[in-house]
């Protein structure tokens, strides 16, 4: 083998392994989508253009009919009048309208075929677009997770449980000890007179509201026979109800 040869191959070796340390997939992958995604503004235009030449010609054969509607009015309001000459003039126009009719309705055609392969097209591309981004993305994610790996990896071979064993131990002797702490106060704040004066007091609401219901229904005449009557509450004058 040649000296240049040799040294070829060893630039390649050289250059190839920097340029595959430098390539990140993630960075690559992503420039590849927004590269994508830039792509669709200039592609609707295109699309927009082709459809606005449709429209066009549409709005141009209707006109060219209504001329020909029209020049076939003027032509036979001509005869009638006996003016041959200028129903000969309106017959080379109408004439004229046409042929242009008749181009126009063509053009028309390979344009309305054109803007709907345009629209096609430009679908087909948005459609592409999303399924490469969503491969891009788990793509994204698989090298997430595998840097993840190499880092978790790396981090384990270096590690040693026995260096933090201490502070774990420490740290959770230290929760345990606050959590009891808390229980113990949430306890002692839950046995105390005030909480069960609270607690009597709700009890006595509820009497208060299940004598006013068994009011209401004798009232209404609801009460049965076996049903204790609730004693009559005062009126709003302060006088008992009869």
């Amino acid at each position: 083998m040649s000296v240049w040869a040799r040294l070829k191959r060893s630039l390649r070796a050289i250059f190839g392994g920097i340029i595959e340390k430098t390539e990140d997939p993630e960075l690559i992958l992503q420039q590849t989508i927004r590269d994508m995604r830039d792509r669709v503004p200039e592609l609707n235009n295109s699309v927009a253009q082709v459809m606005a030449t449709e429209r066009l010609l549409a709005k141009s054969k209707d006109r060219l009919e209504e001329q020909v509607v029209d020049l076939d009015s003027k032509i036979k309001a001509a005869i009638k009048m006996n003016r041959d000459d200028i129903a000969t003039a309106y017959i080379g126009q109408l004439q004229q309208a046409q042929l242009d009719l008749s181009k126009t309705g063509q053009q028309l055609e390979h344009a309305t075929r054109a803007s709907e392969q345009a629209r096609k097209a430009r679908d087909n591309y948005i459609l592409q677009m999303q399924r490469r981004t969503a491969e891009a993305m788990q793509l994204i994610n698989q090298s997430k997770q595998a840097k993840l790996q190499e880092q978790l990896a790396q981090t384990m071979a270096t590690f040693q449980l026995g260096d933090d064993a201490s502070t774990f131990n420490e740290m959770r002797e230290k929760i345990d000890r606050r959590a009891a702490t808390a229980e113990a106060k949430l306890q002692l704040g839950t046995s105390g007179v005030d909480n069960q004066m609270q607690e009597i007091e709700r009890e006595a609401m509820d009497m208060q509201l299940q004598d006013k219901l068994l009011d209401y229904k004798r009232q209404m005449g609801l009460l049965g026979g076996g049903e204790k009557e609730a004693p009559a509450l005062p009126s709003a004058s302060g006088e008992s109800q009869s």
